[in-house]
């Protein structure tokens, strides 16, 4: 009991919390891209977000029984998954411009000059391994724990995972249930935290720079 206990705070606190603030817009960029609010996520929700999940994943694991040493397979990893998320997202953009024009889009504001794509980059790099971290390699890892096995672990992970993106809109929701179940198959079939991570950072950073280039 205690394990899920621990789960449903994590999620709640690091997660639905601010997810509920993009429904208020306390936690919209109304103003365009603020380099400021950026490196303020990043040191002050993002890092130690990240610190706190893997605090705990270090008190209940052995550090040689971690899948989290750089390898060949997080290369073979990142390879196979960014074109999945790159596809899967414009095929669900497509679909949602085609049907609800400009309304069906979520509005993203791109950097201004090079210093502040620099600081887009890391905080998308550390959303992408915060993300990961949670849904992938916390929920996936300690499914032992929570009695469940690799099927019924995944679909709790792309749930979660999707709720927390309802923000997005319908559309952004139903792209991170796709999404979501192809970073957790990835994950459980190559082990690897560190190649869906940077695919996902990679994705995000995508999203921004052909955001940039459209508009």
């Amino acid at each position: 009991m205690g394990i899920y206990v621990e789960a449903i705070i994590l999620y709640i606190v690091l997660f639905f919390s601010g997810s509920t603030a993009q429904f208020t817009g306390a936690a919209a960029g109304t103003d365009g891209f603020s380099a400021i609010k950026e490196i303020y996520k990043i040191l002050f929700y993002f890092v130690p977000s990240i610190a706190l999940i893997w605090y705990l994943l270090i008190k209940s694991w052995k550090l040689e029984f971690w899948a989290v040493r750089p390898g060949r397979k997080d290369i073979v990893a990142c390879i196979v998954t960014l074109p999945v998320l790159l596809i899967t997202g414009f095929i669900i953009s497509y679909i949602s411009s085609a049907i609800n024009g400009a309304s069906g889009q979520t509005a993203l504001y791109s950097p201004a000059n090079s210093a502040e794509w620099v600081i887009l980059s890391f905080s998308c790099v550390f959303s992408a391994y915060l993300e990961e971290s949670f849904f992938r390699f916390y929920l996936l890892k300690k499914r032992e724990e929570l009695n469940l096995n690799a099927t019924s672990a995944l679909i709790l992970s792309v749930a979660l995972f999707s709720i927390c993106h309802i923000y997005e809109g319908p559309w952004g929701f139903l792209n991170a249930v796709f999404s979501g179940t192809f970073l957790a198959f990835i994950f459980l079939r190559y082990n690897s935290l560190h190649g869906i991570a940077i695919a996902h950072a990679l994705y995000n950073i995508s999203v921004y720079i052909i955001n940039a280039i459209i508009n």
